[in-house]
């Protein structure tokens, strides 16, 4: 079995995990490398299917303010975001967007050289950087990848996988990972960051991609890491209503932002009956509406209307969108587009702090993997990819590790030294069935009968799902990792006995009086609740 070492360790390779290897290779030695583990190619991610735009706060912008959007993004919350780290990182949305240029990335502007804002629901005023068009994490994603690739501190390694945390003293010393020529492998490392993105493929409809498993989750959890409010799924209102792929393409935001209405087939509007801010009210509530409209109309989608944009208008900002459903046969500046909702972000995570310092020494986790304090329990639009930026700049700026040790890792580092045992396990069949339940019983709308369903069947196909330590196969590794979320997001689902922002409940409509986040480890091998 190899055996490397290397001072910094970054798994995944989204926005957040480049853009920290660049800021760690500015101030690390030549011959200290870092080491870059993504378990697809380079610009596979969440991050690349980005469409909208990133939040940014810019000191020329007179109309915006600090204060305005900690206020927009604690209302978005719902109660849960922590005070102290929207106000972190929206002090520094100016500084990180600026450096973001000195690696390569364009955002879009006008004529006279100024930054094209644009505004998305429930924002107060026009805030949101974008590139393309609306192709913004594609476009970071390929310029952060160009310079990863240029710089000769920083090891790439595609097609790996991380599969365990090496972790002794509550300290980690590096990971195993399964590399592109399916042998396992030790890496040691000094610190670890863990930037392995969402996990959307838990659930039958997704905008994320199929690499999309909650892969450093797991792996976080079964380390002992703290998972923070693992109930929060963020479902989209509008993704292409087409099934085929393994994903469904995102409408973003922005185009209701631009003056797009939700409509049915005929062209009658709707979400003034569900709020007042109507197509830009807050995404949870967008979605439960589109969501009770199918139901009351008993259709599998409804519609957005783009063409009161202006054609013009509408393919300039928007031509990606304008050329995906091209495919479909849908002229965006003529006909309407059929939109459903779909799982889209993960709000919870491993817990961290201000520094992206998880509950175990030496680790960090940064970007959608990690619950840092921001979203609470509902994103604000845009907000994420701030959230990337900012996060891994600190990281990248500012991180040591904690602790040397020198412990022995050779009883966890065995366990992958014989051969395994195979065995045939169908496991397309039994991803579909997860995602089967996961949509219709953790979904859009949740109560205590669907969610003891989830976890009744989540058991069965623990059953039927040949467990053992290890197998030669990424594939069983995802479905591993999907299976050990899908309880995970489940059971804190059914403790938190309210509806709060994304999550919500039909048989506990009210929010509770004591606001609280929902805190789980993993103690010796079974689920706690952290009080």
């Amino acid at each position: 079995m190899n055996i490397s070492k290397y001072s910094k360790v970054i798994i995944g390779s989204g926005i957040s995990g480049l853009y920290v290897a660049l800021k760690l290779a500015q101030k690390t030695d030549a011959e200290n490398k870092i080491l870059l583990i993504t378990k697809s190619k380079l610009t596979e991610s969440n991050s690349y299917y980005a469409q909208g735009g990133m939040v940014a706060v810019l000191d020329n912008n007179k109309n915006d303010s600090i204060e305005l959007h900690i206020s927009d993004t604690l209302k978005a919350g719902a109660g849960l975001s922590e005070r102290k780290t929207v106000e972190f990182i929206s002090k520094n949305s100016d500084k990180v967007v600026k450096d973001l240029l000195t690696f390569g990335v364009e955002f879009d502007q006008d004529e006279n050289g100024n930054f094209k804002l644009t505004k998305e629901a429930a924002h107060s005023v026009n805030r949101i950087l974008h590139a393309a068009g609306d192709a913004t994490g594609r476009e970071i994603e390929i310029a952060l990848s160009k310079a990863v690739k240029e710089n000769s501190k920083i090891t790439i390694l595609e097609n790996s996988m991380a599969i365990e945390l090496l972790i002794k003293d509550n300290t980690c010393a590096g990971t195993i990972i399964l590399n592109a020529n399916d042998e396992y492998e030790v890496i040691y490392s000094d610190t670890t960051i863990v930037a392995t993105g969402g996990l959307g493929q838990l659930y039958k409809y997704s905008t994320n991609p199929i690499g999309a498993t909650g892969d450093g989750l797991a792996l976080c959890y079964d380390a002992g890491a703290i998972m923070q409010d693992m109930e929060f799924v963020q479902f989209h209102p509008t993704a292409l209503a087409y099934d085929g792929a393994e994903n469904r393409f995102l409408i973003s935001e922005a185009v209701r932002g631009e003056g797009a209405k939700l409509c049915d087939k005929f062209g009658n509007e709707f979400m003034h009956l569900y709020h007042e801010k109507k197509e830009l009210a807050p995404r949870d509530i967008v979605a439960r509406s589109i969501s009770q409209q199918m139901h009351k109309t008993n259709q599998p989608n409804v519609f957005l209307n783009a063409t009161v944009i202006g054609k013009e208008k509408l393919l300039q900002r928007f031509p990606t969108i304008a050329k995906k459903c091209s495919e479909y046969n849908i002229d965006i500046t003529k006909d309407y587009i059929p939109v459903a909702p779909a799982a889209h972000y993960f709000m919870g995570g491993v817990k961290t702090d201000l520094n992206s310092q998880t509950s175990i020494k030496n680790l960090y986790a940064i970007g959608e993997v990690a619950s840092t304090g921001l979203h609470g329990a509902n994103r604000l639009a845009s907000n994420s990819l701030l959230e990337c930026i900012v996060c891994a700049w600190q990281v990248g700026t500012n991180c040591e590790p904690s602790i040397k040790t020198n412990n022995d890792y050779s009883d966890i580092i065995s366990k992958y030294s014989s051969n395994t045992n195979s065995q045939r396990v169908n496991l397309s069949n039994l991803k579909k069935q997860l995602q089967k339940t996961m949509w219709e019983n953790v979904g859009i709308y949740r109560n205590e009968n669907s969610l003891n369903q989830a976890l009744s069947d989540i058991k069965n196909l623990e059953n039927d799902f040949y467990s053992i330590n290890k197998s030669l196969s990424k594939d069983w590794y995802e479905f591993k990792n999907m299976l050990t979320c899908a309880k995970l997001i489940t059971v804190s689902a059914l403790n938190r006995k309210e509806s709060r922002g994304a999550h919500y409940r039909t048989d506990y409509l009210n929010l509770n009086n004591e606001i609280k986040h929902s805190l789980i480890i993993k103690n010796k091998g079974e689920l706690n609740f952290v009080k």
